[in-house]
């Protein structure tokens, strides 16, 4: 159960990264490297700061610096959609890849610490520059991750902001001629996306990874998709598809490991109730019994 918390913390955030653009009708598919630079931008923080401040405003740091980093990732591709009309989906799925070339420069090079023996890592953080634990593996990020929920349900359904953005995903047009911003707009939705992706890589860097390698959180982002997927794009409700598909990947481990599965088959059974999830809920909007 405890790992199963600890891996929902990286997917809920990368679902709700995905969540609060689609309100505006935009497909953020970059939360894989998102999740990546959010990690980069915490480490850079921790190394700027030198374990010069305690625990409580290093993590604050790291945390505004993650989410920042991963802000203006993403504001790259919402810069090419305004600018040249390249669509988000696009341009966001190939910055996962420059994500992890970045990532991949840092750990065997720049960052690479010269203790590794071989390995390609970045030094490990020092105690002050971790989370705290609550029992066992699972950290405080837990309770950050189901507050930033919350936080997104509450300003999508409560706020101005969330009204328009709502209004600019349903009906375009209507959002122009109410003389909304649509590109501020737009931008703005993939950012605050990507600074919440951005607090799950600085979370999983700092509650469990400890330092920067180069297959860490590897096909997080995409798992987030799936679970943002899976309920229609609402916050809470992605709280359990998170939970939901968290437990499936501990599970999968464990049978990979007794069984002899394909490391595949977790990414199979996924897809299979993603496609039963959906294909269920347009059979209930057409009036078919399932």
């Amino acid at each position: 159960f405890g790992d199963v918390l600890v891996r929902l913390t990286p997917y809920l955030l990368a679902a709700l990264a995905v969540v609060v653009p689609a309100r505006a009708g935009l497909f953020n598919i970059g939360g894989e490297g998102q999740l990546l630079i959010g990690a980069v931008g915490a480490m850079a923080a921790a190394n700027a700061l030198g374990q010069a401040l305690p625990r409580t405003p290093t993590l604050i740091i790291m945390a505004l610096f993650a989410m920042m980093a991963a802000a203006a990732w993403v504001g790259l591709s919402a810069w090419l959609r305004h600018a040249t009309g390249t669509n988000e989906t696009i341009s966001t799925l190939l910055s996962n890849y420059l994500a992890f070339l970045l990532l991949g420069w840092l750990v065997f090079g720049r960052w690479k610490d010269p203790g590794a023996t071989g390995f390609p890592r970045s030094r490990i953080l020092d105690d002050i520059e971790r989370l705290p634990m609550l029992w066992g593996r699972v950290h405080i990020g837990i309770i950050v991750a189901l507050l930033a929920a919350v936080l997104v349900w509450a300003v999508l359904r409560w706020t101005p902001w969330g009204f328009k953005l709502g209004v600019l995903g349903g009906n375009p047009e209507a959002a122009r001629r109410a003389g909304f911003h649509s590109g501020r707009l737009a931008a703005s939705a993939l950012m605050v996306g990507g600074a919440l992706a951005g607090l799950g890589g600085m979370l999983q860097l700092t509650g469990v990874e400890g330092q920067l390698r180069p297959a860490m959180m590897s096909g997080y982002g995409f798992t987030g998709v799936l679970a943002a997927w899976m309920v229609r794009h609402h916050p809470l409700r992605a709280i359990a598809s998170s939970a939901l598909l968290a437990a499936i990947a501990v599970g999968g481990n464990g049978l990979k490991i007794r069984e002899g599965l394909s490391s595949a088959s977790v990414n199979i059974l996924m897809a299979l109730l993603l496609l039963a999830v959906l294909g269920w809920g347009r059979r209930v909007e057409r009036g078919v019994k399932p």
